[in-house]
Parts: C-alpha cells; structure tokens; sequence
C-alpha cells in the first residue's frame, strides 16, 4: 500500500540532506553560480554524506542499504533546495553505477562500484541527451553497430554531468539504429579510448556552477564486457523512470525553494501601507504555487513507490515528469514576479532558480534515484 509516512530510516536521510542543504549549500550557491564553478571542498563534503555510495553491497565494501527510489526522491528535494547544480553534481557517479548495481555483469560490479567508496567523488558519469532537435530518448541517434564480440559507437552527446573529470562514461545508444526504448543498449566508454572526443565545457542558461560537456563518438570500440547487462539492450525504459522519479523530486526542490522565498518577501515587502502579501494577487498566486508543488510531490512519490514495488511505473513517472516540469517553470517565474524589480537583479536567488528551473524540459536522462 501506498504510505506518506517516513520509515525512520528516510527521516534520517531527509535531515540528513536537508541540514546539508541549508548549511552549505544554499550559503555558497549564489557564489557558485557566479564563479561557474563548484568548489573541490563543497563536493568533497557532499560526497562525505554517503547517501549515493550507502547501496554499493556489502560483498564490495559497501553498507549494502537497499536502494529505494522514494528514499531517493526525498533526498535530492532536500538538495536540489540548496542548489541544483551541486545535487545534479552530486548523482552525477550514480548514473554510471546504479544501472551497474541493477543490471551490470558480476565484473563489472566488482569494477566500479567500489569507486563509490572513496573519499572523493567517483569519475563516473553517463550520456543520454543528443544536441538534436524534437530529442527523444525512444529514437537515439548515437548508434551501436556490432563488430565481432563488441560493437562500434557513432554519434553525438551533450549535456554529460562532470564530463571534464569522468574517466569512465555509461553512453547509450541505439542498437543497429533500430528504434524504441527495447533496443537500447548501454556501453562504458573510457576516457582516452580511439574516436572518443571530449568537447569543452559547454555554457548554458541555467546551471552555470554545474560542469557538462557534449561527446563526439567516431566508431568507438567497445568489448562485449563493456556492455551493460551482457547487451545488446538494456532496460532503458525503466533506467529512464528511475531519471525522471529522480527529475521530478529535483523540480519540486527548487520550485519549493522558489516559493518559500516568494512567501517570506511577500511578507516583510510593504507597499500601499501594508505587506504586499496581504493582496489577493500575491497570496493566491503563492498559494496556487504551494498547491502545485504539493501535486507535483504526490506524483513523484507514486512513482517512486511503484518502483520500490518492482511495478511497471513509465506511465506514471512520465506523467511526474511532464508535471513537475510545469511546476518548476511556473513557480519559479511567479517568484520573480512577486519581487518585481527585485525578482530580476542577481542580488536574490530567485533569478538563478527560474534560469535552473527552466532546463527540466530538457534534462532527461542527467538525474536517478
């Protein structure tokens, strides 16, 4: 059955990722964003938390804590609150490793994951998003074309989370270019390998702090023991319900962080005599936003349970998805439109948070639980 009560376990994790957030990130996140840089020492820290390496299994090294995608979405709302670019930094390991947890060989287990062990972040890192117009991840334009025991990689990425240091990236793509999310298959790629071209770092709208880079890939070779899950496909279908679960719980963080900081301006900014909180343009809308953020979670979290469940949940983690990237985009500009003039000088954060909150459109495949 569907519960909204936290196990005891996830309350220590939320507090966890919560305290963290307001003590380290959101202090530093305007900096951050200004510098387009993320400190060696804040992802240290970050990493030091654990809550990505806690699921590497105890036969490895590893505490061997299940991996629960609610768990999952109820930490990185909490982080993703703080600073978005340093939660997607964050996760950034765990889109190499988690479809290893999930679906790798027994070699390649014994390969990465204790990567996730060590004091700093793993070089790990994954490729989905193609600089392609109309992108659609059931029609993958990076193609896998097989060449004896392995196979030869062709395309585009962009987008790849900390791809300037990732040795090892997880790149997918499209089996003999057929398409569908059933002939996908997934390929680790290390760095330096023959036809492997590392763009430099790209500048976006949102995300400054964050690093990615684009992929070119000119018949890369792989090995057959390079191929996620024995190939040739993978369970991209749900590797991707995993993303957006993980899209969804970062949306609602900054769409919360948006209106928290709307509602209290709206408090203490007088005009006319009196808060600007007290007109019924400013409340409702601000209550409008908390009643869809509010949704945008319920949504979240069902497909997160169904997951945990072992369910079928495409349906409903698509539908999360498309929500809460509504949620995002609205919440975020009604915050700025509640600090007026304010709202559009770098001098407050919810500027930086409508220019983040403006990519989840686009941002499938950058996150999972």
């Amino acid at each position: 059955m569907f519960s909204l009560e936290l196990s005891e376990e996830q309350r220590m994790i939320q507090d966890t990722a919560k305290s963290f957030a307001a003590e380290q990130l959101r202090p530093r996140a305007h900096e951050c964003d200004e510098k387009g840089a993320l400190p060696e020492d804040l992802l240290a820290s970050a990493w030091e938390l654990g809550l990505v390496s806690a699921v590497v299994p105890e036969e490895l090294g590893g505490g061997g804590m299940k991996r629960s995608a609610v768990t999952g979405a109820i930490m990185l709302e909490e982080l993703a609150w703080g600073d978005l670019a340093l939660a997607l930094a964050m996760v950034a390991p765990a889109l190499f490793a988690y479809p290893i947890l999930t679906q790798g060989t027994d070699q390649q287990k014994k390969k990465y994951l204790p990567l996730l062990l060590e004091s700093k972040p793993a070089p790990l890192t994954a490729a989905v998003i193609e600089p392609v117009i109309n992108f659609d991840l059931s029609e993958l334009t990076c193609q896998a074309k097989k060449k004896g025991a392995g196979y030869l990689l062709s395309g585009k990425k962009c987008l790849v989370p900390m791809g300037s240091t990732a040795q090892s990236f997880l790149v997918y793509a499209a089996v003999d270019g057929k398409p569908g999310y059933e002939n996908v298959g997934g390929f680790i790629v290390e760095r330096g390998q023959k036809g492997l071209k590392i763009g430099e770092r790209e500048r976006n709208m949102g995300l400054a702090a964050l690093d990615t880079v684009g992929l070119e890939l000119a018949e890369v070779e792989v090995g057959g023991d390079a191929v996620l899950a024995g190939g040739p496909s993978c369970d991209f279908g749900k590797l991707m319900s995993y993303s957006r679960v993980a899209l969804g719980a970062l949306a609602i963080g900054v769409a919360r962080a948006a209106q928290e900081y709307a509602l209290e301006y709206a408090k203490v900014r007088v005009a006319f005599g009196e808060p600007i909180a007290h007109r019924q343009a400013i409340s409702f809308m601000i209550a409008d936003d908390y009643m869809e953020i509010e949704s945008g979670r319920l949504l979240t979290w069902e497909a997160a349970f169904l997951l945990d469940a072992g369910k079928d949940a495409f349906k409903e983690a698509y539908l999360a998805k498309l929500y809460t990237d509504q949620v995002v985009i609205k919440v975020t500009d009604d915050a700025v439109q509640t600090l007026g003039g304010h709202g559009y000088i770098r001098e407050h954060p919810v500027e930086l948070w409508l220019r983040n909150g403006r990519g989840f459109t686009t941002f499938d495949g950058l996150a999972t639980v």
